[in-house]
Order: C-alpha cells, then sequence, then structure tokens
C-alpha cells in the first residue's frame, strides 16, 4: 500500500511538471527548495521565535559503553528547544512538500522510482542497525 502512495505521488508529480523539465532546472529548484526549507526553520527562530537554538559542543561521556547505544543517543542534544507553532509548522510543511516535489522530480528525470530509493535507504539502515551512525 505504501508503494502505491509513493507511486501515485512520483506520478502526479510527472503530469505536474511540465516547464521544468531539464535535469538542470530541476536540480535548480531543488537547491532553491533546500534553501527555503532552511530560510523558514531560520524565521521560526529569528522572526516567530516559537523555536530557540541553545548549541554547545556535542560531549561523549568518557566511559561510554559501546553495548549500550540508546544511552549513548541520549547524550547529544538537537540544540532545538521550544515547539513550532502553527503557524510556522504550516510554513514549513508547506516548504517540505514542495522540496518533496522537486525530489520526486529529480527521480523521474534519472528513471528512479522514489519508493526504490527510500527501501533501499531503510534497508540499509535497519541491516546496519546503529553501525551506520550518520
Amino acid at each position: 500500500m505504501k508503494d502505491l502512495i509513493f507511486d501515485e505521488f512520483q506520478n502526479s508529480v510527472d503530469d505536474c511538471l511540465l516547464r521544468h523539465r531539464s535535469i538542470l532546472d530541476i536540480m535548480s529548484k531543488l537547491d532553491e527548495s533546500q534553501s527555503r526549507v532552511n530560510r523558514s526553520i531560520v524565521k521560526c527562530i529569528t522572526s516567530c521565535g516559537c523555536l530557540q537554538i541553545e548549541a554547545s559542543k556535542q560531549k561523549a561521556p568518557n566511559d561510554f559503553d559501546t553495548s549500550d547505544f540508546d544511552s549513548f543517543k541520549s547524550c547529544f542534544d538537537t540544540h532545538v528547544k521550544g515547539k513550532l507553532c502553527d503557524n510556522c509548522r504550516e510554513v514549513i510543511e508547506k516548504e517540505l512538500g514542495n522540496h518533496f516535489f522537486y525530489i520526486a522530480s529529480l527521480c523521474n528525470c534519472t528513471n528512479l522510482n522514489i519508493y526504490d530509493v527510500l527501501l533501499k535507504e531503510y534497508k540499509n539502515m535497519v541491516s546496519l542497525g546503529k553501525y551506520t551512525l550518520k
């Protein structure tokens, strides 16, 4: 079922994209959409204030037990404080949706199936488990 949703999305993107079908256009639009995602998050912090960034060096414990990755993971922070307000959430969702559109466009242009790409990445993460560590 989930592959149908991805396939339908990718097919819809292909139907909607008319003017910017060149891979060069798609790459530049993908880059632009990523910038808009980043900008929308920055505006949550600098204009709205619903999010704050409190960053410092990530410190791993000296007595780290390599068999306990879950507790090790909890030692690291996202540096994000606060909660998205409804307006900022809506803007970020819109920009991420636009970004997904251009990712699907790039997949279409290169004859890749977006579901297959995600499935391969998922299988890599699952098979490598915590050793994926990106």
